[in-house]
């Protein structure tokens, strides 16, 4: 938006103001510095933003202050004048980290008011830190480089769909991680997210809709694609982060995939073109450490109203990743049809789109089954997902760990073992068997790539 020359100087004198502290005498210099020359009507002006605005001088913005001196009488009449006033000098903020909403206050998040904070806190130089956000360096055309941050693997979905993984290389991973174990695993989620949070895993997310007579799933599409990197960034500044921290932080934890790789013969024809535009922009990558916590805090609001709308219906509502999950009694039954409608509208609102083809109404009748747990009385393990469970253990056994990892786990062993212990939770019989097979697999060759992943 270009200002005009009168909107140019208000702001500057508005700038000037908070420049320092809300005291009239110390605004009259600043403002006397900007201009190159006293006024007479700035210590009226300086008294009148003081009074108006001291109390949360830290938060005010400078549009409020540039409004006020655009409605002062002595200001406008010097604006007026022949020897109409001009800025000699620009006099900024320095930045300040402002306080979190009420419900995050009592969290300790790190301190990062400048570029030269985040660059100490992540232990690097602060030239390093544009290397790093990879946002100007690299055109876009091509993806093998070595100036590109991410390696990428192609992976064909069980519908014949495809999943490109976007693996951050060993340098930007550790900053990622920095970032994932000091700010976000700090910052809670709606309590209605069971992926990714520790302590909660498809036991939790499935338990609450055992035994109700209907059970809804839904599966949001490209879960961490269509979180861009406006979506990242007002999270950031939501935290309190000023501009510049909060854009770098966005840059350093989102990625733009090169054209080129689209277009590479393993993934050509496989995406639509909305599929492609998703990855062409600034997403969330699917394979950096730090995408998971960051969409569970992007879909805050999609989480509040879907919750909002499963109370007004009487249902209980539950999310893991990209499933969701509606259950209730005979008048959620009733209206499950309007209740699939008002869930897709919801999601394409907050940014989000439903697979409508993968919605699922369970009716007591038929098996239920959230994330491989079976809900008809109580959780159990199901059949499919023990039988799949059970294959790639034993193939893990049979033809190496890594010939199994075809979804790019950075650790596949505790995937694994995660996925053991979730059986044995649910039925110990079944799990006991698997737990026996898991404890057979040589993990040597997942060691191997692993240390070929790290010199990379």
């Amino acid at each position: 938006m270009r200002l005009s020359p009168l909107q140019r100087i208000t702001y500057a004198i508005a700038d000037a103001m908070l420049a320092g502290p809300a005291e009239p005498d110390s605004m009259v210099e600043r403002m006397s510095d900007s201009l190159g020359v006293p006024s007479d009507w700035m210590l009226g002006l300086a008294r009148r933003v003081a009074k108006r605005f001291g109390a949360r001088w830290d938060s005010v913005d400078s549009k409020e202050v540039a409004l006020v001196v655009a409605k002062t009488a002595g200001f406008v009449a010097a604006w007026r004048s022949e020897a109409r006033p001009f800025v000699v000098r620009v006099l900024r903020r320095p930045p300040v980290q402002q306080l979190p909403p009420p419900r995050l206050r009592e969290i300790a998040l790190p301190k990062l008011a400048t570029l030269g904070d985040l660059a100490a806190w992540l232990e690097v130089e602060v030239a390093e830190l544009d290397w790093f956000a990879d946002r100007w360096r690299v055109l876009p055309q091509g993806a093998d480089t070595p100036l590109h941050h991410y390696t990428y693997k192609a992976i064909e979905k069980r519908d014949g769909r495809c999943r490109l993984i976007e693996i951050p290389k060993s340098r930007l991973r550790s900053l990622q991680r920095k970032i994932l174990h000091g700010l976000l695993d700090r910052v809670p989620p709606h309590d209605c997210v069971h992926g990714f949070r520790k302590g909660r895993n498809t036991v939790t997310y499935a338990a609450p809709h055992a035994g109700k007579a209907v059970v809804v799933r839904f599966d949001l599409a490209d879960f961490f694609a269509s979180v861009h990197a406006p979506r990242v960034h007002a999270v950031m500044r939501t935290l309190g982060y000023p501009l510049e921290v909060a854009r770098m932080l966005t840059a350093l934890c989102t990625n733009r995939v090169p054209s080129a790789r689209l277009l590479a013969a393993d993934v050509r024809g496989k995406f639509d073109w909305l599929e492609r535009q998703r990855y062409r922009t600034r997403h969330l990558p699917q394979g950096a450490p730090t995408s998971p916590a960051l969409a569970n805090l992007c879909a805050y609001r999609l989480d509040l109203r879907l919750e909002g709308l499963a109370r007004a219906v009487g249902a209980t509502y539950t999310r893991y990743a990209d499933d969701l999950a509606f259950s209730g009694d005979e008048d959620l039954a009733r209206v499950v049809e309007r209740l699939k409608v008002r869930v897709a509208a919801i999601a394409l609102e907050e940014g989000f789109s439903i697979q409508l083809r993968k919605t699922r109404v369970m009716r007591r009748g038929v098996r239920q089954h959230l994330a491989g747990v079976v809900v008809n009385q109580h959780p159990n393990l199901a059949r499919s997902e023990f039988d799949a469970l059970k294959a790639i253990l034993m193939n893990c056994v049979r033809h190496g760990a890594a010939s199994q990892n075809r979804e790019g786990h950075a650790d596949f062993r505790a995937h694994l073992q995660g996925r053991v212990a979730q059986a044995v939770m649910l039925n110990a019989a079944r799990g006991a068997k698997l737990k026996g097979i898991f404890e057979r697999i040589g993990w040597e060759d997942i060691a191997n790539d692993s240390r070929l992943d790290s010199e990379a």
